[in-house]
């Protein structure tokens, strides 16, 4: 077994602030919705080693809208630089993004920030080799 995705509430009609912290601070790749999908509304990501697909996140319309504060997804980076080059972007763009958690799992260096919404993002690197 292994994970296709994970899903994340946002509100109605606000894909462009979905594209504008999954996009270009995240840095991950918008991916088209299935026809049978598109008019829910939301938006798709995904992230990519080479020409593998390895972390997607879907962006779900929730009415009322909730943001998560605890529940999140963790992304893994390959090395520091590009946590650190991911983290910079993320505070560029203006979101928020605290470091107070940064060695508080061991075998890895992380941070956590919020998209747009209010919702809780991890992203970590192993600093022992694994991931």
């Amino acid at each position: 077994m292994r994970l296709h995705q994970v899903q994340i509430s946002m509100p109605r009609g606000a894909e462009a602030e979905a594209r504008r912290f999954y996009g270009d601070a995240l840095g991950m790749q918008e991916t088209e919705k299935p026809p049978s999908l598109a008019g829910r509304g939301g938006c798709w990501f995904r992230a990519f080693e080479g020409d593998t697909v390895v972390a997607e996140i879907h962006l779900g319309v929730d009415d009322p809208f909730v943001p998560a504060k605890k529940a999140h997804p963790g992304l893994v980076c390959a090395s520091v630089e590009e946590l650190q080059q991911i983290a910079g972007r993320i505070e560029d763009a203006g979101f928020e993004l605290s470091w107070a958690e940064r060695d508080t799992f061991e075998g890895y260096v992380r941070f956590h920030a919020r998209d747009g919404f209010g919702n809780r993002i991890e992203v970590m690197t192993a600093t022992d080799h694994r991931s």
